[in-house]
């Protein structure tokens, strides 16, 4: 690990074990490597607070918790990876027709399980991946009937993740300062 700029918090500095991104090698490995570094990232942004401040809403009037996004990143793994491409008939977590942003509003639920949930979720994806001889080789999109390959799969969610990294390094900041990339 190179040395932690002076400006991040010693708390990220402590618990950083996220392996270096590879600057070079071919397309497959670099995109697993980019979807493992944000999943290790948003877990890095995780590690440390107090289960009870998990479900914090620090940022109104905006309703993100790290819990929330723990809970919407689990079911994101699980909608593209398993019911999307690999056409597994498992259901839907924390989503209903009547109740769409229940991943995020309905908070009552134990923080640690909803890690754990997502820790089995990403090791679920990461099973399909390398069962997957292909980076074009397609699922079926749920809810167009549409083709989707590997490929785009993996790009989306390591958008997924981009994204919400960038609303976890808000909501961490305001719990307890810490920062970091």
């Amino acid at each position: 690990m190179t040395e932690i700029p002076a400006h991040f918090s010693p708390k990220w500095a402590a618990n950083d074990l996220r392996a270096e991104l590879p600057n070079t090698g071919g397309e497959r490995e670099m995109l697993i490597a980019y979807l493992d570094w944000h999943r290790a990232t948003f877990e890095l942004k995780c590690s440390g607070v107090p289960v009870e401040r998990l479900s914090d809403k620090g940022i109104p009037p905006s309703g993100l918790s790290l819990h929330g996004l723990l809970r919407h990143l689990a079911g994101c793994e699980r909608w593209w990876f398993q019911i999307n491409f690999a056409g597994d008939r498992v259901p839907m977590l924390y989503y209903s027709d009547d109740d769409p942003n229940q991943d995020f509003d309905d908070l009552d639920g134990d923080p640690a399980e909803a890690l754990a949930v997502w820790r089995a979720e990403c090791a679920r994806s990461r099973e399909i991946v390398l069962a997957t001889p292909s980076l074009d080789t397609t699922g079926t999109k749920v809810t167009d009937g549409k083709p989707i390959s590997l490929r785009a799969i993996l790009l989306k969610m390591i958008a997924e993740y981009a994204r919400h990294n960038g609303h976890a390094d808000l909501l961490r900041e305001r719990i307890d300062g810490a920062t970091g990339h």
